[in-house]
This record gives C-alpha cells, sequence and structure tokens, in this order.
C-alpha cells in the first residue's frame, strides 16, 4: 500500500465512519438502554457485516471501473442523492436512522440476538453500501495485487468502525438524560439530519 494513499483514507474513513448512520444510531441507542459492555455482542455482529459489504463492494465495483466507468460515476452520484434524502428523513425524525422518541423500549440483550441485529443492520445499511460502493475502489490500484490491499483497508475500516461504535454506545448513555427531555430528541435528528445531507453533497461533489 501507498502511504500517502493510506495518510488520505484513514481520515477520510473516520469522518465517514463517524457520521451517523442506522449502525451508529443502533449503537447509541443500546448504549442508552442496556450499556456499553452488553452492547458488545451487536458491534461484533456489525462488524462481520460491515466486512462483508466492504468486499463485495470492492470485488463487484472494481470489476465495474475497469469496463464502464461511467456507471461508477452514476453509483457516485446516486448514493450521494439518497443520502442526501436520508438527511432530510433524519431532519424530519422520520425513517429507521432517526432516534426513537422511546428510549425505554423493551430490547432483547441475549448475545445472539443483539449480534444478529447488528449484522442484519450492517447489511442492510444504505449509507455502508453507498460510501463501500463510491469510496472505497478509488483506493485499489487495479495494477497490483488485490488481495493485499483489500486487507489493508479493510482492517482499518474494521478498527475505525469498532471506535466509533464504542463512542457512539458510550455517548448514548451520556445524552440520555438529555434526550428525555421534551424536543432533544427532534432537536439532534435534525443536526444528524444536516450532518448526513452535507456528506451526500461532499460524496457527490468529492
Amino acid at each position: 500500500m501507498d502511504f500517502a494513499l493510506l495518510a488520505v483514507f484513514i481520515p477520510t474513513f473516520f469522518f465517514v465512519s463517524v457520521t451517523p448512520g442506522m449502525c451508529m444510531t443502533l449503537a447509541m441507542t443500546l448504549g442508552m438502554t442496556i450499556g456499553v459492555r452488553r452492547s458488545l455482542p451487536m458491534m461484533w455482529g456489525e462488524l462481520i457485516g460491515v466486512g462483508l459489504v466492504a468486499i463485495s463492494a470492492v470485488i463487484g465495483v472494481a470489476a465495474i471501473m475497469l469496463n464502464y466507468p461511467a456507471i461508477f460515476f452514476f453509483l457516485k452520484y446516486a448514493g450521494g442523492a439518497y443520502l442526501f434524502w436520508l438527511g432530510i428523513q433524519m431532519w424530519r425524525s422520520r425513517g429507521k436512522l432517526a432516534i426513537p422518541d422511546d428510549l425505554d423500549a423493551e430490547v432483547d440483550t441475549a448475545p445472539s440476538a443483539l449480534a444478529l441485529q447488528g449484522f442484519v443492520t450492517a447489511i442492510a445499511n444504505p449509507k455502508g453500501w453507498a460510501f463501500m460502493i463510491s469510496l472505497l475502489p478509488p483506493f485499489i490500484n487495479t495494477q497490483k495485487d488485490m488481495a493485499p490491499q483489500l486487507a489493508v483497508l479493510v482492517s482499518i475500516i474494521l478498527v475505525t468502525e469498532f471506535l466509533c461504535l464504542i463512542l457512539y454506545a458510550s455517548g448514548g448513555r451520556t445524552l440520555r438524560k438529555f434526550l428525555q427531555q421534551r424536543g432533544n430528541v427532534q432537536l439532534l435528528n435534525r443536526i444528524a439530519g444536516s450532518m448526513m445531507m452535507g456528506v451526500g453533497v461532499w460524496l457527490a461533489a468529492g
């Protein structure tokens, strides 16, 4: 791997990972309700899902980039537009990405159930697919062996994702009292939605 390329990739993906999305919202919600330690099985399941999404995106999109570069640009713009639309939904406190109003809803805390929930959330996460499809392949040098490059990039992704999950789950515990006050859930959804819209524009224009 080119170290100059890694120096760009690491902060870029940290920014992507720390942006609110389905997985981070889930981590924050579980942090609020059951605590960070009991949320760990969800995080392991989510990391497995993220790894599969990253590998699938690179293998599939790398082939498209070599043969049909115009399709790659379409996916990039479509992904940015979709993230912008998700941001609007979050701003309006709608959709799966929005923080729920009921923080006391009962949660299945069985480790297997939490792990499955994390895995399914990662696989079904439109933000994850949009970023992996449009952002990850350009960091792959198609003139060199793909496997070691992919191993390094996916390792960085998983470490970064885990740190952000811990950050959100820990923050969720702290935010619980704040969010229980009237109107604060809507405020946080609007802040997160604005960030998501900004990321959508950045992705399409970058």
